[in-house]
């Protein structure tokens, strides 16, 4: 009896010895250290992405906002409830391309489209119809954005050109050079909208 209570506390010493190593070693010491080279090396990201205007925080790169003013550029749309764009309900919607929910907003979605630019002649980028998997995308194509340009152009009283110059400047090349498309940020391009004189 007393060797079998010998071995199991030479069994359980180096065992509990190890938890706590690992415990502070990967709950503590880990994280402390690549949090600190995050902020370091990349410390926007680190910090959300987050993009001031005059001192006010005004939203992130990271998360689409809800943008229905049609002087602005509109996102893609939101699978986040009632709610747009709210971070902690984010999720796909979850429905095929029969559901007839999919299909209801999809034609709810066009229907907003063509009402705010009833004489655009261009065919509506899918990606202005639906939303993406996580439901928070804040990012459009190329052609989403070039959709939409004469749209704003006209209800800012702008040329269209000069839209087109600023979709240019806001736009990210694929990911390393050869991941994802071309695509830009809706947040930054209305902010610089707004920048506009």
């Amino acid at each position: 009896m007393a060797n079998n209570t010998m071995i199991i506390r030479n069994l359980l010493r180096p065992a509990g010895i190890l938890f706590l190593f690992l415990t502070v070693l990967t709950g503590l010491i880990y994280p402390l250290l690549i949090t600190s080279l995050a902020q370091v090396i990349f410390p926007i990201q680190a910090n959300g992405s987050l993009i001031s205007q005059n001192g006010q925080m005004v939203g992130s790169t990271l998360i689409g906002q809800q943008f229905d003013d049609p002087k602005y550029f509109w996102g893609r749309l939101s699978a986040t409830g009632d709610h747009p764009y709210n971070a902690a309900a984010s999720g796909g919607s979850n429905l095929g391309p029969t559901n007839p929910a999919l299909q209801e907003l999809v034609s709810a979605r066009i229907a907003a489209l063509k009402a705010a630019d009833p004489d655009n002649p261009l065919p509506i980028p899918v990606d202005l119809v639906t939303a993406s998997g996580s439901g928070l995308d804040p990012e459009i194509s190329i052609a989403a954005a070039r959709y939409q340009a004469v749209r704003v152009a006209r209800t800012r009283g702008l040329a269209v050109d000069r839209i087109q110059i600023l979709i240019d400047q806001y736009t990210t090349g694929r990911t390393l050079g050869f991941l994802g498309e071309p695509r830009v940020n809706v947040m930054r391009l209305n902010l610089a909208l707004d920048a506009l004189k």
